[in-house]
């Protein structure tokens, strides 16, 4: 048994019922499936996840979540609004299968608005997770090439390289995007400090076209193309 096996871990996914941007956007139709189930058979068919739970203020999205494989974690109405955290949906979801189905030591954390992943990203945070002896992780898509600017006061200026003197490409320093697609931690982040990272924090590095999330309605179209690009749909 190796210590991947050897700990128990919950894949938990918050998917509120109310959307903004997108009507019911976690159970949008994307390659043949409500979005939220991509997230779910990803999770579930990562080794080293022992459990999948889905924590939803809707009995729509419950019952997909359900339907795909997952633990449906009925959410309090106090911790299901537009300013609640999503570690606060993450631990109620904890402390609801923790019981019966745990106890868990490692938690993954994933973002039902990221189906651009593949359970092998999972497997190997988990792995990098234990070999690093790592508190908590994000995942991240390494940025190149990228020159930042913003509006100053006097207009547009550049944030992290000056034009004067442009760099060339080798010079560039490695930059990583937190792109949210999932986080791994230990129960005691959020139980103690209500937080998805702290202590002795790693990076999974993930393929650069999985940084694409779906929050505006010309996402949708974009993540789809892209899923059947590279064959995950």
């Amino acid at each position: 048994m190796t210590t991947q096996e050897a700990k128990r871990t919950l894949a938990v996914i918050a998917a509120r019922g109310g959307s903004k941007g997108i009507p019911n956007k976690n159970l949008i139709d994307i390659c043949g499936k409500p979005l939220l189930a991509w997230t779910v058979i990803q999770a579930k068919a990562a080794r080293g996840v022992d459990a999948v739970a889905v924590s939803s203020d809707s009995d729509t999205i419950l019952a997909a979540a359900e339907a795909a494989g997952a633990i449906g974690v009925r959410r309090p109405e106090d911790i299901s609004g537009d300013l609640a955290s999503s570690e606060s949906a993450w631990l109620h979801a904890l402390e609801a299968v923790d019981r019966p189905h745990g106890p868990f030591e490692r938690i993954v954390a994933l973002q039902a608005t990221s189906p651009i992943r593949e359970s092998s990203d999972i497997e190997k945070a988990l792995d990098t997770f234990e070999r690093e002896q790592l508190d908590s992780l994000l995942s991240v898509c390494e940025v190149e090439d990228y020159f930042n600017w913003r509006i100053g006061t006097s207009g547009p200026e550049p944030i992290n390289y000056d034009f004067h003197n442009r760099r060339m490409r080798q010079q560039i320093e490695k930059r990583y995007l937190e792109n949210g697609s999932f986080y791994v931690f230990i129960p005691s982040l959020l139980r103690e400090q209500q937080n998805r990272l702290g202590g002795k924090i790693g990076m999974q590095l993930m393929d650069r076209h999985k940084m694409f999330q779906i929050d505006r309605i010309e996402d949708i179209k974009l993540c789809a193309a892209i899923m059947r690009s590279y064959g995950y749909a």
